[in-house]
């Protein structure tokens, strides 16, 4: 399906590329929604892309931060995953959160442009975040319900199983890895119906340790207390002092652009 030239991505480290590194790119990182504009643009010297999604961005700001700058670029698709963030905060209004998340959505699809959101994933393989499954549950049913109101396509992230394999996954269990990055750029160009990536892309590199998926064992023990350390210690303080991962950090691609 074409989508004309102007490819607008919106939202938070799950689009910013978080897990995907490239130290060639800004903030040094890659991910699904770049690797999708490379190929909707392959063949079209007029196609332009921007990356306005910043890590550690709850639904709110990316509302009131990305939306309207979205609407300035005249896009012709826009992709939108928001919410993760607070879904992790030790309270959150969900139906409050989402009213918000309709009326940018009502913003972005008056401006003519398609729009595609994403459900959450279902995170049961995971100790720590499958408590959250619930919330998520709630979360994916209003998404489903607004992108029905609005006429957006929908990427399915809640029955993507493949996801339950952590070779997908970055070492930190939060960010997908490169496969994982992969693996998203081509379920959402499935949903554009659109020519996936390459067969030279496709695999499973980079990905978390196989230790994450053992129990018992010694390798799992210590895989799991250096993840405690480096990352899941930081995350905890981060939100306990209000800080975000995100502090100091601009679009990667805030005008329209061509990879």
């Amino acid at each position: 399906m074409d989508f004309s030239d102007r490819y607008v991505a919106l939202g938070d480290s799950f689009t910013e590329g978080v897990g995907d590194p490239d130290p060639t790119r800004p903030n040094g990182v890659r991910g699904w929604a770049d690797r999708v504009a490379e190929q909707l643009g392959r063949d079209d010297d007029s196609f332009g892309y921007a990356n306005l999604a910043i890590r550690g961005r709850k639904l709110r700001q990316i509302m009131a931060e990305q939306v309207a700058a979205a609407v300035a670029l005249q896009p012709t698709l826009v992709t939108l995953y928001a919410g993760a963030n607070d879904i992790f905060r030790p309270k959150v209004d969900i139906d409050s959160l989402m009213e918000d998340y309709d009326a940018g959505l009502a913003a972005l699809r008056a401006s003519g442009a398609a729009v595609v959101l994403f459900t959450g994933f279902d995170a049961r393989s995971s100790k720590v975040f499958g408590t959250m499954r619930g919330r998520t549950a709630i979360y994916n049913e209003l998404v489903r319900e607004i992108a029905d109101k609005h006429g957006a396509r929908l990427v399915d992230y809640w029955r993507f199983g493949e996801y339950h394999d952590w070779r997908m996954w970055d070492r930190d269990r939060m960010h997908m890895s490169v496969a994982g990055h992969i693996n998203m750029a081509n379920r959402v160009l499935d949903v554009l119906e659109h020519e996936r990536l390459a067969p030279a892309e496709h695999g499973m590199a980079g990905g978390g340790s196989d230790a994450v998926g053992r129990t018992g064992t010694i390798a799992a023990l210590r895989d799991n207390a250096q993840w405690m350390r480096e990352h899941a210690v930081p995350w905890v303080v981060r939100r306990v002092k209000g800080t975000s991962s995100g502090d100091g950090l601009s679009p990667r691609y805030p005008e329209l652009t061509r990879l």
